[in-house]
């Protein structure tokens, strides 16, 4: 969340669109995500000149020419590394970066986690569709074991990362997930992220419909969807289902499938809340537990949050406090401690 000046003029989701092409294959999930970030950004009270959208390189990445905003279309996998350096000089600014799995996670790995411990105030959107589809559908770090691609004929022996896991790993403080196709619920998250003081980390699955056709369909498709999804609400119970009749406990550490109305009601369900760190361990690999004794449905939403001083705060405030001590003899702190003369 960036603190501006509201805007006096009143900007549509036209204003947020540019004269450029739009490049991505007919049908890609890309092109609702950029809809819904392109609604949703008129209803942040920012001016243009203040919102900056940088990305890395992969589909994704092509972002940056749709949004008339400020922004930049980086190196592989350094768009969080260009965006640091921005939020560091510029705290006042609205940065959004964009990045794929593989262009965040492979090579851009790295600096993915350090931003997210060092807490910059930035929005990192995570688009997930499981492939390389810029570079023709080689497998990428979340493509799940056993995927058959270019690069993998045979399959690949690769495990997966998980990017909910991975970004709770790095402390990072704000962590959600939402999906191409649901287009209210992902201008909800997209708006949390930006509410959110700190590093907002949102994954979004993102059909790929030419190197991984319906990898996210069973959670997109109106006969599968109530059944498989599981969306989390704060205070709130998680219940799931086309009726509304299942809903999710706790047997110690595991979770269960329940039905409401027999043995159980809603009062006896797990309660979602986003500031558990040890229950949102629980959430982002609910579903990809090898000793679940039952099918459990994937959980979309804001698994957690907290606060923590950002890292543009608190450098900043080093400056100051610097700044306000007696000027240091500069001679002195070149020679340092330790000093020798050389004959």
């Amino acid at each position: 969340m960036t603190t501006n000046t509201v805007n006096p003029v009143q900007l549509t989701a036209k204003d947020f669109s540019t004269d450029q092409e739009v490049r991505w294959c007919p049908g890609c999930g890309d092109y609702s995500i950029l809809a819904q970030v392109q609604k949703v950004m008129p209803t942040l009270g920012i001016p243009k000149e203040n919102i900056v959208v940088i990305s890395g390189i992969g589909c994704s990445s092509r972002f940056p020419y749709y949004m008339n905003t400020y922004g930049m279309h980086s190196i592989h996998g350094r768009a969080t590394a260009v965006a640091s350096g921005l939020k560091a000089s510029r705290p006042e600014l609205s940065v959004w970066i964009v990045t794929g799995d593989g262009d965040g996670l492979s090579i851009g790995g790295n600096h993915t986690i350090h931003l997210l411990r060092r807490n910059f105030d930035v929005n990192v959107l995570l688009f997930n569709n499981q492939i390389y589809g810029l570079t023709k559908g080689q497998y990428s770090p979340t493509s799940e074991e056993h995927k058959v691609t270019k690069s993998t004929p045979y399959g690949s022996i690769d495990h997966p990362f998980n990017p909910l896991a991975l970004a709770l790993g790095a402390d990072a403080t704000f962590v959600a997930r939402s999906m191409d196709r649901d287009p209210k619920h992902l201008q909800a998250m997209l708006l949390k992220a930006n509410q959110h003081k700190g590093a907002s980390f949102l994954e979004i699955y993102q059909n790929c419909n030419i190197f991984n056709d319906g990898a996210f369909e069973i959670f997109t498709e109106k006969s599968s969807k109530s059944e498989e999804t599981l969306f989390l609400e704060q205070g709130k119970p998680l219940i799931f289902g086309a009726e509304k009749d299942k809903g999710i406990r706790l047997d110690g550490f595991t979770p269960t499938v329940v039905k409401i109305g027999e043995e159980f009601s809603a009062d006896d369900l797990w309660i979602h809340d986003e500031a558990d760190i040890y229950k949102a361990q629980i959430l982002v690999r609910i579903f990809d537990n090898p000793r679940a004794q039952q099918h459990l449905p994937r959980p979309f939403g804001v698994f957690y949050q907290t606060s923590r001083t950002c890292y543009e705060d608190m450098m900043a405030m080093q400056i100051e406090e610097a700044k306000s001590k007696k000027v240091a003899d500069l001679d002195k702190l070149l020679r340092g401690n330790e000093v020798w003369t050389i004959a």
